[in-house]
């Protein structure tokens, strides 16, 4: 009897060898089928960094120039503002202004020479002229809008035109004094 023992003692490691190698290569082939299935679902790198927060270094950006860049499929500008330009918007009296608002209100607190908003009329959404040397800034010196008219002052805010809204300013925050995150 002990040889029949053992004859059934190795069928029984036997089958339980096959049953361990038939669930790891089922195991292998649900996985090769599921993980490209779930890799699939997931946003790729071009959604998700269009969402993402951006760094940018202000240390490039002369005094009297600005430059432009997309977030989120936005146009941004950001402007290193003159000490003339910033106070010819704190000038203004602001009760006079279409879409009142104070130059302060628009700028980070101890930044007041980096102004950042989105770069879209907000009439139809075109693309102000004002960054570049030899632009046209308009009235104010800030941006104007050659579709329609539209004179945006050194601050951003809508002065004459048919523009009802002054340029939006994106949440951004300085990392450093001369870094901004915007996002």
């Amino acid at each position: 009897m002990a040889h029949a023992t053992d004859t059934k003692s190795t069928q029984t490691t036997r089958r339980d060898f096959l049953m361990l190698a038939t669930g790891a290569a089922g195991a292998v082939g649900l996985g090769a089928v599921v993980v490209p299935l779930v890799s699939q679902l997931a946003p790729d790198a071009q959604t998700v960094a269009a969402g993402a927060p951006i760094d940018v270094d202000l240390a490039p950006i002369a005094e009297g120039q600005a430059i432009k860049l997309f977030w989120r499929g936005k146009l941004i500008f950001v402007r290193h503002r003159t000490k003339k330009e910033i106070d010819e918007a704190r000038s203004v009296d602001v009760a006079t202004l279409p879409d009142p608002q104070t130059d302060q209100s628009r700028v980070k607190e101890g930044h007041d020479q980096y102004l950042v908003v989105y770069g879209s009329c907000t009439h139809l959404g075109c693309v102000p002229l004002g960054n570049n040397p030899g632009d046209n800034k308009g009235d104010y010196d800030g941006w104007f809008c050659p579709c329609h008219g539209s004179h945006y002052d050194s601050s951003g805010r809508i002065r004459r035109g048919p523009a009802p809204l002054n340029l939006p300013v994106p949440p951004y925050a300085f990392s450093t004094d001369s870094k901004i995150r915007i996002g």
